[in-house]
């Protein structure tokens, strides 16, 4: 292991100081290995590790690229870490998303469309005064994902992107058995979309905090 260690450590190097760029080809594998002093067979292990977390792209018959590096396809790796994770760290990744989500609405307060706001409130309107909590948590995500694409930041989108998914069953029990879930739920998306209109960037991190802990300390509770 030390030994493709090693290889992708060279790799990266090489990526890192811009002696290969993103769409960039690799070149053959005896000339490269040779180039890096390494075997043939370290490097192998050190492309095919790094295919996997998508730094590379082997093409069969065609070679291998450096990939386009964009931080979604990325971050692809954090999404097959979080499907396993453990129904008792729900609360370690809803506590994540508290930091993370109320800065990016922050950010999108300044940032956001009218067009996407009127896309956001259509949303909510759709929904109704009573939707049933499989139609509310669904609305929940989209409304959420709305919002964080907002940001401009590409990295927060794809991290709570990530993020979101070991919540959504959390987020469907509360709907279940906590008797005011759903309209609160709609309370403070409405108070986060208010908030984004008049351009109040603490108002909308305040208003996505609330938000966030409320489900985390419902959850507290029931354990």
């Amino acid at each position: 292991m030390a030994v493709t260690d090693e290889a992708i450590e060279k790799i990266k190097g090489m990526i890192v100081s811009g002696a290969l760029r993103p769409g960039d080809r690799l070149p053959k594998e005896s000339e490269l290995a040779a180039d890096l002093g390494l075997s043939r067979n370290s490097l192998r292990e050190a492309v095919r590790a790094l295919s996997l977390i998508r730094i590379l792209d082997v093409r069969q018959g065609d070679g291998t690229y450096v990939t386009s590096l964009d931080p979604q396809l990325l971050l692809e790796a954090l999404s097959f870490v979080v499907d396993f994770h453990r129904d008792d760290t729900v609360l370690e990744f809803l506590a994540v998303r508290r930091i993370l989500e109320p800065a990016a609405t922050a950010m999108a307060s300044v940032r956001i469309t009218e067009a996407e706001l009127d896309v956001l409130t259509a949303q909510l309107d759709a929904l109704g005064a009573a939707p049933s909590v499989e139609e509310l948590v669904a609305c929940d995500l989209e409304f959420h994902r709305g919002i964080v694409q907002s940001s401009g930041n590409s990295v927060l989108c794809s991290l709570l992107d990530g993020l979101s998914g070991p919540t959504t069953r959390a987020r469907v029990w509360r709907g279940l058995t906590q008797e005011d879930a759903v309209s609160r739920t709609l309370h403070e998306h409405r108070a986060i979309l208010a908030a984004l209109r008049d351009r109040d960037a603490e108002a909308a991190r305040s208003w996505a905090t609330v938000h966030i802990a409320s489900v985390e300390q419902w959850l507290r509770s029931t354990l």
